[in-house]
């Protein structure tokens, strides 16, 4: 066919049918993009996420901000996501890998639900999320192309009748326990999470669990308390519950706080001396 030659630097393709602004006349796209890379450091992250099992079930609370570095951009966003009816993902860091990995998540458990339709196939449970977390996780450490985040599993395990809650990061690292915490909430948290759950429970944990109201309570006090020392929390977070009869995630709320006592503190405000 007979045609004007296009420039080298030609945005379309040879018949003009749709633009091509990814490559260049006698280059593949490829060779314009360069090597596949990873992600080197997140950007747009969130902070801790608590745990906390319960007479019942297991809390996990979480803030809804996602700072962009320093700056506190997204604060309307949720990080406790639900995977079916009994279990719950709490997820602190890259918010990018969270939301593949979401997606990721969900279009399994759609799969997973089409095959209970067809035969006597079980769903997944909290235990076994958590183990397909696990080997992910550390299959993508292993490729020097981690999934960055920290994420709490929480759960209602419906064959054994018990509360499930464990923690996988994005080296890999897994273990359980009645009371955990990601972030600055694994230092600042966990101290009162523990005191609270070993007060009643014991330290070897057989005795009774926390009431409902009372988990509540201290996941709030912990929450207020990250809000004062970690710059990167927001005093607006969501607090979800996992029990035999599913998942509920709470309305975003915020904590009564006081600073008056900043006041006497030297370098902050107008000072007199």
């Amino acid at each position: 066919m007979w045609k004007q030659p296009a420039p080298a630097n030609s945005s379309f393709n040879e018949f003009n049918t749709f633009p091509l602004p990814q490559t260049q006349r006698g280059q593949s796209s490829h060779a314009h993009h360069g090597p596949v890379g990873h992600t080197q450091q997140p950007l747009v992250t969130g902070t801790s996420v608590l745990g906390l099992k319960y007479e019942g079930g297991v809390m996990i609370a979480a803030d809804n901000l996602a700072s962009y570095g320093s700056l506190a951009r997204f604060r309307d966003i949720q990080r406790l996501h639900p995977l079916g009816k009994h279990t719950l993902l709490g997820v602190a860091g890259d918010m990018s890998d969270f939301q593949w990995l979401k997606k990721e998540l969900d279009a399994l458990l759609r799969e997973e639900d089409a095959l209970a339709l067809t035969d006597s196939h079980p769903s997944l449970s909290p235990k076994n999320i958590y183990e397909l977390l696990s080997n992910l996780f550390y299959a993508r450490r292993s490729k020097m192309n981690p999934v960055w985040n920290a994420v709490l599993v929480g759960g209602w395990d419906k064959v054994k009748q018990e509360s499930f809650l464990a923690y996988v990061d994005l080296l890999g690292t897994t273990y359980t326990a009645p009371t955990l915490a990601t972030g600055f909430g694994a230092h600042l948290a966990q101290p009162l999470l523990r005191e609270a759950y070993e007060a009643k429970a014991g330290i070897d944990g057989n005795g009774p669990l926390l009431t409902k109201e009372e988990a509540e309570k201290v996941l709030e006090d912990c929450m207020k308390v990250l809000f004062y020392r970690d710059a990167r929390s927001l005093n607006k977070y969501q607090i979800a519950t996992i029990t035999s009869e599913g998942v509920s995630i709470s309305d975003s709320k915020s904590a009564d706080t006081y600073w008056k006592f900043a006041e006497g503190l030297r370098g902050y405000g107008a000072q007199t001396q």
